[in-house]
């Protein structure tokens, strides 16, 4: 089969997809010919924009975008995603891809600093968790249910550097990545029995719209382009690429890990 159309007949569900690493690997899948179903949520101004970039890259590729302005942690949300896409296009959808990359939390500091964003609270861990790491479990145990899976599917999740060190107020984000590191392992073992393989990419310093919400978000550029060998900072197509990856068959013993995705930024 011809590399550009191997995941023919195939979909990627992809959790947070309207920008940043999301939308980077919608435009590398859809390249490959894989369909894909974007869960992000956006008012209507944005939304209205995002649809028609989604409305180029299925032209482009000759593939089905089906895009789902929903709220992607919540039960409802999840039905009414289901109800959809199993009535809508073509039936039997086969999933080849679940992509976890929300990015929504608190960034807030443990104590008052005076800076006006407050202090961390339960509930905001809680709320942090659940966006960036345990939704993924829903949305996996969804799939699974209704036995929308392919045979060797694949899970990709998105963790950070900030998971094993101090980023200003990034505390309830890095207990959300640390726990969904955790997660990644069980689902690794426990999901192998439905042939489905689970990993997580850990990029480098990426400049997107999520990290300039994090405080000192200037400083972490700088320092990144400073500590990577290539003198870069990663870029979304970058991540893309491994995504990519994971997904052919070549990639099919690669089950359970982080993948550094950072051009050696984290040796340094």
């Amino acid at each position: 089969m011809d590399n550009t159309l191997q995941f023919q007949n195939s979909w990627a569900i992809i959790l947070g997809g309207s920008g940043g690493f999301g939308f980077a690997a919608a435009e590398k899948l859809a390249a490959h010919g894989m369909n894909l179903a974007v869960i992000y949520r956006e008012m209507a101004a944005a939304d209205k924009i995002v649809r028609e970039k989604f409305k180029a890259l299925a032209a482009t590729n000759s593939i089905s975008v089906e895009a789902y302005n929903i709220n992607a942690l919540s039960e409802d949300g999840r039905n009414d995603f289901l109800n959809q896409f199993a009535s809508s296009g073509q039936k039997n959808k086969s999933v080849k891809l679940l992509l976890h990359a929300i990015a929504r939390g608190n960034l807030k500091p443990l104590t008052e600093t005076g800076d006006g964003y407050g202090t961390l609270t339960v509930e905001d861990i809680q709320l942090t968790t659940y966006a960036m790491s345990n939704s993924l479990l829903d949305w996996a145990n969804l799939l699974i249910t209704n036995n929308l899976f392919t045979e060797q599917a694949r899970i990709i999740g998105l963790t950070s550097e900030g998971a094993h060190k101090y980023w200003d107020g990034y505390a309830a984000v890095s207990m959300a990545k640390a726990s969904l590191e955790s997660l990644c392992t069980y689902m690794a073992v426990e999901y192998s029995k439905f042939g489905i393989n689970t990993n997580l990419i850990q990029a480098g310093i990426t400049d997107t719209f999520s990290l300039r919400k994090i405080p000192g978000h200037d400083k972490l550029i700088e320092m990144a382009a400073t500590r990577n060998p290539y003198g870069r900072i990663t870029q979304p197509d970058d991540v893309a690429k491994v995504i990519y990856l994971l997904c052919t068959a070549d990639a099919a013993w690669i089950n359970g890990s982080v993948i550094h995705v950072d051009g050696g930024e984290h040796c340094r």
